[in-house]
C-alpha cells in the first residue's frame, strides 16, 4: 500500500516501526555476520522503509521529454524539503524561547544556518540552465510558479515577512489555507526573540510586543538601540550577543539564497513575465529587497 499522504493533507501519516536495535544488538548482529553487512531481507530493506526511495522516485514526473526538465523539477522538490526542515527548526526555536531555553533555541537556529547554506547551494544545479533550455519545457508548466509554494510562505512568515495576499492562492486546499492563516497571525521567530528579551529585562516597547503579528515588523528605533547595547558587549559570555549573531547568520544566508534566485531567473529567462502572472524578474527583485530582522542590521549603524 502506498504511504504517500493525500495531496493537501496537513500532516503526514506516522511511519511504520522499523524495529529498534540498540548498541548491544548491533554488536551481536555484527558478530553473527562476521562483520559483513546483512544482505537478506524478507521484504523491502529497512533503508527503503525509512527513506521511501520509491515514493521519492515516483514524484519525479516531468511533463515534457526535454532533458533539462528533470533537473529543474528535482531541484525544486529538494528546495521544498529544505523549506520543511527550516520550518521545523524555527518552530522548535520558538518553543525553546518560550520555555526560556536559550541553549536549545540557539542549537536549532545554528542547525538552520547549515540547512540554509545547503538550500543556497541547490542553485548550483540550475545555474547552467540557458534560455533555450528553459524554453524547452517552460510553456508546459502552465501557471505553475514558485510563488505558489506554501511551505516557502511558512518560512517567510517565521522570518517576519508577512502578507495576507500570499495566502489567497491556497484557498483550494482548506487545511493548507487554515495553517497559513494561523502562521500569518502567530508570532514570528523575531517576535518570540523580542518577547524573550523583554522577559530578560530589556526595554522592548509594549507597542512592539502587542502589535498586529500579521504585519511585517519594520525597524524600530527603540529595538535598534536595544540591539546596539547588546552588540557593544561582544564578549564570548554574552549569550544575547551570541543570539544576535546566530539570527544575523540566518538573515544573511537567506538573503543570499533570494539574491541567487534573482540571478538564476535573470540568467534563464531575463525579464519575461513569470508563469504565475507576476512581472517575473522585477517582482523577485522587490521581494528580495525585503529585510529580515531589520533591527539587527540597523543596530550596526548606531554602534
Amino acid at each position: 500500500m502506498s504511504t504517500r499522504r493525500p495531496r493537501g493533507s496537513a500532516a503526514a501519516s506516522a511511519p511504520e516501526p522499523l524495529g529498534a536495535l540498540d548498541e548491544s544488538g548491533r554488536r551481536a548482529r555484527a558478530a553473527h555476520t562476521a562483520g559483513e553487512p546483512v544482505v537478506e531481507f524478507a521484504e523491502a530493506t529497512p533503508y527503503e522503509q525509512y527513506v521511501g526511495v520509491r515514493q521519492l522516485q515516483a514524484l519525479v514526473r516531468p511533463v515534457t521529454d526535454h532533458p533539462a526538465e528533470p533537473s529543474f523539477l528535482v531541484v525544486t522538490q529538494v528546495m521544498e524539503l529544505w523549506f520543511t526542515l527550516l520550518r521545523r527548526e524555527w518552530e522548535l526555536a520558538q518553543r525553546r524561547l518560550r520555555d526560556d531555553d536559550l541553549d536549545g533555541a540557539l542549537a536549532a537556529i545554528r542547525r538552520s544556518v547549515h540547512h540554509l547554506r545547503s538550500l543556497d547551494a541547490s542553485w548550483g544545479s540550475l545555474m547552467w540552465l540557458t534560455p533555450a533550455e528553459f524554453n524547452g519545457f517552460r510553456d508546459q508548466l502552465g501557471e505553475a510558479s514558485g510563488f505558489q509554494s506554501y511551505e516557502y510562505r511558512h518560512v517567510e512568515f517565521l522570518l517576519g515577512l508577512k502578507a495576507e495576499s500570499v495566502v489567497r492562492p491556497h484557498r483550494g486546499l482548506p487545511a493548507v489555507h487554515a495553517d497559513l492563516l494561523r502562521a500569518l497571525a502567530d508570532p514570528s521567530l523575531e517576535d518570540d526573540v523580542l518577547t524573550f528579551l523583554a522577559r530578560r529585562g530589556l526595554p522592548v516597547p509594549a507597542e512592539i510586543l502587542e502589535r498586529d503579528r500579521s504585519v511585517t515588523h519594520e525597524a524600530d528605533p527603540a529595538v535598534t538601540a536595544l540591539w546596539g547595547e547588546v552588540y557593544r558587549d561582544p564578549r564570548p559570555g554574552n549569550e544575547l550577543f551570541t543570539l544576535g549573531e546566530a539570527l544575523s547568520d540566518v538573515a544573511e544566508v537567506f538573503t543570499t539564497w533570494r539574491q541567487r534566485h534573482v540571478t538564476a531567473v535573470r540568467r534563464s529567462m531575463g525579464a519575461k513575465p513569470g508563469t504565475g502572472g507576476s512581472s517575473g524578474l522585477a517582482w523577485l527583485e522587490r521581494s528580495a529587497a525585503r529585510v529580515v530582522f531589520p533591527d539587527l542590521w540597523a543596530a550596526r549603524t548606531v554602534i
